[in-house]
């Protein structure tokens, strides 16, 4: 079975790779021709620029994707999960400390060993093409700053979770479940508040006439929205964007204040019409439901499979290996066992991201507006124009963007 899994493993991260490969043969054929309805905003010299980007990303993305599966190769299948299991058996009695150091570790390790790629991309591949404005401080900073919430994050819900398996040993898995949807709406409310702005400033909107033109479209909408702010994005790149962040009554709009400068009153309400899009239609809702729904069948699941005496076994593993080893093992399994449910996945959201666009246009009565500031958004961020359809079929969380604009436009 350990061949088996291996063989499937190494299929899958070919078909990704093969995934990958076809998308910049298919740009390397294609794009050299503006799209229509591109003219005014992407040049020759552009779109050189946005294909360059796209395989210098690309190629980054590959080698580090081939790093992190040859340490994952040697890690379950060379056996150094096992000793790395032994290792922390040692150093705790305790099966709560022990978890939380089993993956708290693990964690940090995965990290350390990303961070060149990490820097290069953004020192260098960021910097090159006129996105990168941070600087190495603001760089540390941050990721000491975000190593430090993910720890004390990850801490929390790791001791939660095997209490709550030792407390309730028949029925954990559902006690877990609630635990952790308790959890992912309580960050809802307290993200927006306690820790994004530990790494961006907030303010109101400070572009003249700008805030009353959003509050008029939401009044229009039907939607109340307790804050419309700007976010300092310039400060670590030059990439442009717009939110909604938060629910309930704590939920507000945040501007990237390079997304600010670059567009007109009217397009950036057309693209906060296409985020309201996603609050009216309950996109937002049916998300969290299917997540939901589909993280209570994988915890039953996940508590059926861990008291299997077979699942170690899967990977040649000992029978005694740790709960958290296991979990890791069945982590892997069935992230080769959903594979397939990308694709539906990716589906539906691109689905609700044209269910989005079309009530944009109906509510603001220009599509124009929206067409307009897609354009410059793919400008500015050198999108790739033409990505090849198998590869957005398995990636793309939105339809392309030439799709997308011309949509509009018809």
């Amino acid at each position: 079975m350990k061949l088996t899994l291996f063989c499937l493993f190494a299929a899958v991260t070919a078909f990704t790779y093969w995934l990958r490969h076809i998308n910049l043969q298919h740009l390397k054929h294609h794009g050299t021709r503006v799209p229509d309805g591109f003219e005014g905003s992407i040049d020759e010299d552009k779109l050189r620029r946005s294909s360059a980007y796209t395989v210098d990303s690309s190629r980054l993305g590959l080698w580090d994707s081939l790093f992190d599966n040859a340490l994952l190769i040697l890690f379950l299948f060379g056996g150094l999960i096992t000793a790395y299991d032994g290792f922390i058996s040692k150093l705790s009695g305790s099966p709560i400390l022990s978890a939380i150091l089993f993956f708290l570790l693990l964690s940090w390790a995965s990290t350390l060993l990303g961070i060149p790629f990490d820097l290069y991309g953004t020192f260098r591949i960021e910097a090159r093409y006129g996105f990168n404005t941070t600087t190495p401080r603001i760089w540390l900073t941050d990721f000491l700053k975000s190593q430090a919430i993910g720890a004390l994050l990850l801490s929390a819900l790791l001791a939660v979770t095997f209490w709550l398996i030792g407390w309730s040993q028949q029925n954990w898995w559902l006690w877990v479940w609630g635990f952790m949807a308790l959890f992912s709406l309580f960050m809802m409310f307290i993200s927006p508040y306690v820790i994004e702005p530990l790494f961006n400033k907030y303010e109101p909107v400070t572009e003249p006439g700008l805030e009353d033109d959003i509050r008029i479209m939401m009044e229009k909408a039907g939607l109340k929205v307790g804050k419309v702010q700007q976010m300092d994005a310039s400060k670590r790149s030059n990439h442009s964007n717009a939110y909604f962040t938060g629910i309930g009554r704590v939920k507000r709009i945040v501007l990237y204040d390079t997304l600010i400068k670059q567009m007109s009153h009217e397009e950036i309400v057309a693209v906060l019409a296409h985020e309201i899009g996603h609050w009216k239609k309950g996109h937002i809702w049916k998300r969290l439901f299917w997540a939901e729904l589909m993280a209570l069948a994988g915890s039953w699941l996940a508590f059926k499979l861990l008291a299997w005496p077979g699942l170690p076994g899967l990977l040649g593993l000992p029978d005694d290996i740790s709960l958290p080893a296991k979990m890791v093992v069945l982590g892997f399994v069935a992230s080769l066992a959903l594979f397939p449910i990308g694709p539906f996945s990716a589906w539906r959201s691109r689905c609700h991201e044209r269910e989005a666009d079309r009530f944009a246009s109906d509510l603001t009565g220009r599509p124009e507006h929206l067409a307009s500031a897609l354009v410059k958004m793919s400008a500015e961020n050198l999108s790739n124009l033409f990505p090849h359809p198998w590869y957005a079929a398995f990636h793309y969380s939105h339809p392309p963007v030439v799709e997308r604009v011309r949509m509009l436009r018809e």
